[in-house]
């Protein structure tokens, strides 16, 4: 027994390993969209933005499918409460996503204005509201669902929008946003990069506003305590851990170190998560006012053989994602800048084309490419 309690507690904290890790690098896909209009003052420096999550926003999407998928394996039941309580806003999600992914494809199909702002607003819409619906959601298992006692939420979409998971949208879209402005600090040059450095000196108070207030909401809201629960003090020290690394980042950001600055907000995304993760155990769904009404992660669990079998899967391939990930991100690790204009062009170098490497200089926005 306690063997088997061990694997539900290993595979419990793997899945926030994999939120963790979603959150971290599809949390600058997204912040890159939603400053984009921000940064940019025409269409190539749209292009800029774009090129510069091209190559990656759709393999860091694959966390998502895996902690889902992980979930799904590891804690069946959970998966099944999850996915019917919070069907709706779920595919709310799935949709936006789609019309993410399909921007980037679309966008530039068609040399035509209207039809590029078409499929920025597609893309922008598209991460905007996975941004603030993941932490809407987030805030509103952390807080506690109004379950029946088979453990089941039946509240529908409005049942969810409490205030406070209202506020925990607010904060992950700022954090987010900020995750995006540092990003394109370190990836890009020039007009950009220096928008992209303004931004982040307003997006940081913000971020830390917003997880004080969402951090203070839940410590006094409290709610009914589950058997072998963690010290209150443990999210609350990762949660204020987390807003110190914030502020790390706007005093790394102005001191024009881009590469620390996105690891601190990177460090910051991890330890709300953890923070979030750390409230939750060890129930999976929390109920708001019953405590007995809620799943735990031994209730939830698969079988003892199923996570045997998962564990040693994850040990095999995990390491060769890493390998491979981390792989392109190598690859495609130049800085970004508008490309000259004038008879000095055709000598400069080649900055503008993700993977370049020593070709004349082309537009970044030239019709047909797919930004990838």
């Amino acid at each position: 027994m306690a063997e088997f309690s061990d694997l539900n507690t290993a595979w419990f904290a793997i899945i926030g390993l994999l939120w963790a890790g979603y959150f971290f690098l599809e949390g600058f896909d997204f912040g890159v969209a939603v400053v984009a209009p921000i940064v940019s003052r025409d269409d190539l420096d749209r292009r800029i933005c774009l090129n510069a999550v091209g190559p990656t926003w759709d393999g860091n999407e694959v966390w998502l499918i895996v902690a889902g998928g992980a979930t799904f394996a590891a804690f069946p039941l959970w998966y099944a409460k999850l996915f019917s309580g919070f069907y709706l806003a779920l595919f709310v999600v799935l949709v936006a996503l789609i019309a993410r992914g399909v921007s980037f494809e679309f966008r530039d199909k068609v040399d035509s204005r209207s039809w590029r702002t078409f499929w920025d607003g597609a893309n922008l819409l598209g991460s905007l509201v996975p941004a603030v619906v993941w932490g809407a959601a987030f805030t509103d298992l952390v807080h506690g669902l109004p379950l029946d006692p088979g453990g089941t939420y039946r509240g529908g979409l409005v049942g969810l929008l409490h205030p406070v998971a209202l506020v925990g949208g607010l904060a992950s879209l700022a954090l987010f946003s900020l995750h995006g402005a540092v990003f394109l600090a370190l990836k890009t040059e020039g007009t950009v990069r220096d928008r992209a450095v303004r931004l982040v000196r307003v997006l940081v108070p913000a971020s830390v506003v917003l997880l004080a207030a969402v951090l203070g909401w839940l410590v006094h809201a409290g709610r009914p305590s589950v058997g072998g629960s963690l010290p209150a003090a443990v999210p609350v020290v990762l949660a204020l851990l987390a807003a110190l690394a914030v502020v790390g980042t706007g005093v790394l950001s102005a001191r024009s170190r881009p590469g620390l600055a996105f690891a601190a907000n990177g460090l910051a995304i991890l330890l709300v998560t953890g923070a979030a993760f750390s409230r939750l155990f060890p129930a999976v769904l929390a109920s708001g006012t019953v405590a007995s009404h809620g799943l735990t992660i031994e209730s939830a669990s698969a079988g003892h053989l199923t996570l045997v079998v998962m564990s040693v899967v994850a040990a095999i391939f995990t390491p060769l994602v890493l390998l491979y990930q981390g792989w392109t991100y190598w690859v495609f690790r130049q800085r970004l800048s508008r490309p000259p204009v004038g008879p000095a062009a055709a000598d400069a170098p080649d900055h503008g084309v993700p993977g370049s490497s020593g070709r004349a200089p082309r537009p970044v926005g030239l019709p047909g490419e797919t930004g990838r």
